[in-house]
């Protein structure tokens, strides 16, 4: 069998030699790709003058590519997307059905009244359009606006979407991209860069992207390429060690844009109990959460806090729930959730041995890597709660939602709240434990590219944000007229 090649594209050029074997995460597809040794010299844009014929554009002028760009982000028409789709059942550590799913969904994230929404909420249209003149109290006239720059991207690989939100925010921001491709998801952002080619080989926003793949931690490639000289800014997505790593290449000249390792949690008010009705509904979308993307996104929930009451009725509330959540998950759609492409077995050592202990813990399903709901008996976590995944979720018993506090810090990213009225109650002091997100219960995958990530905003960050001060004497008191001090 013929190995794909994953190709490097560099400012509208795609090149297929110079090929070398590597391999995607898991051990499953090994691919041929360009040896990106051999043009680390043309990857950076070195000269930033070449930015300039992003500002011959205006956002009507983006917003027309993104939409000629969503028509032909058609998997069912696109020979680019459908090679990527087929080769990402294999790297992609989520099922066929949601993968493919991804896919579908990709050309809606460049819908006009989308991308216009994004970018006034994060940014403001009209700092990237021209100067923003405002005068202060002094008298000083202070323009503002908003530059591209040049950024390096390295994209998660645990969700398709990403790879085209990069270059969303990318193209709209008028900056200059590479993106490390990641090895759990080598092709979805060279299928996209390739339909950009077919579609407008000579526009500027074609002509600033450029993809390729190199294994990660290779210091002898990563210190000729992340220099200040080369780019300007880092956007790093990943687990610990992989940012840990990038930030010794970190100096004066070179931000680094943090999207870290994150957990997500949930909260079950006790009105989940005051009926059946309130029982099924938070049943689902706890469910949902769980599941969504087979739980390998930091959104998806893990440790759910239930104020069910710790005695034996409050036990036997938090079990019959437990059993709810179970059925639910079970029953999502196949594109937002399915049995776990392979169950972590060390993970399902743990789950068995609880099924020992059914004084401490109930343990629902997980019998055949489906995933499992564990009810703790006890107001507290398993002792590997950290590491929950594959659709395998832990219930604890609460008095107080007070007790809930000690389990949130600067790693939390996601809380989904049942139901509203305890979120009102709670979103002025989760964030002072250090949630960085509070959404309603079953949205926690709903993300929305038009709010704030992870307690920053990157949107703004990854824009150079550039001040001009216009003074004079009549205007704005002069420095060098103010009165001598005697001494």
């Amino acid at each position: 069998m013929t190995k794909p090649i994953a190709p490097i594209v560099i400012r509208g050029e795609v090149i297929t030699d110079n090929l070398i074997e590597v391999g995607g995460r898991g051990g499953d597809l090994a691919f041929a790709t360009p040896d990106a040794h051999q043009y680390i010299d043309k990857l950076p844009l070195r000269d930033p003058s070449r930015l300039a014929d992003l500002y011959t554009l205006d956002f009507a002028d983006i917003l027309d590519y993104a939409s000629a760009l969503a028509e032909r982000l058609d998997l069912a028409t696109n020979p680019y997307l459908q090679e990527a789709c087929e080769l990402s059942y294999l790297t992609s550590p989520a099922t066929p059905s949601i993968v493919k799913g991804s896919y579908m969904g990709l050309r809606h994230l460049l819908d006009r009244d989308f991308i216009t929404e994004m970018v006034e909420t994060t940014v403001g249209i009209r700092y990237l359009e021209g100067w923003v003149k405002e005068r202060l109290i002094d008298g000083t006239e202070l323009e503002t606006r908003c530059f591209g720059s040049r950024t390096l991207h390295i994209v998660a690989g645990n969700a398709v979407p990403l790879s085209l939100v990069t270059i969303l925010r990318n193209m709209v921001l008028r900056s200059d991209a590479i993106i490390k491709a990641p090895s759990n998801d080598p092709f979805t952002a060279l299928a996209i860069a390739r339909t950009m080619i077919d579609m407008a080989p000579d526009h500027p926003l074609t002509k600033h992207l450029s993809v390729a793949y190199w294994k990660g931690g290779d210091q002898a490639f990563e210190r000729r390429l992340y220099q200040p000289q080369n780019i300007e800014k880092i956007v790093a997505w990943g687990g610990f060690a992989a940012l840990k790593h990038v930030t010794q290449y970190i100096q004066p000249g070179l931000e680094l844009i943090s999207l870290d390792p994150k957990r997500s949690a949930s909260i079950i008010g006790k009105e989940a109990f005051n009926s059946d009705e309130a029982m099924r509904e938070a049943a689902v979308r706890l469910a949902s959460d769980i599941g969504a993307l087979n739980q390998k996104g930091c959104v998806c929930a893990r440790v759910v806090y239930v104020q069910s009451g710790t005695d034996e009725a409050g036990l036997d509330r938090l079990n019959r729930f437990g059993r709810q959540v179970y059925d639910a998950m079970i029953g999502l759609p196949n594109s937002l959730s399915t049995a776990p492409k392979r169950y972590d077995p060390a993970l399902k050592a743990h789950v068995d041995a609880l099924r020992l202990e059914d004084e401490w813990y109930k343990v629902i399903g997980g019998k055949d890597g489906e995933g499992a709901v564990i009810c703790s008996q006890l107001p507290e976590p398993v002792s590997f709660s950290a590491s929950l995944d594959d659709r395998t979720a832990n219930l604890v018993p609460v008095d107080s939602l007070d007790e809930v506090m000690g389990a949130v810090d600067a790693y939390t990213q996601t809380v989904g709240i049942y139901p509203e009225s305890a979120k009102e109650a709670l979103k002025d002091i989760l964030p002072l434990f250090g949630a960085q997100r509070i959404v309603s219960l079953g949205y926690a995958a709903a993300m929305k590219w038009q709010a704030p990530q992870d307690a920053i905003e990157p949107m703004r960050r990854m824009g150079k944000w550039i001040s001009n001060q216009i003074a004079s004497p009549e205007t704005t008191q002069a420095p060098w007229l103010r009165r001598p001090i005697d001494m």
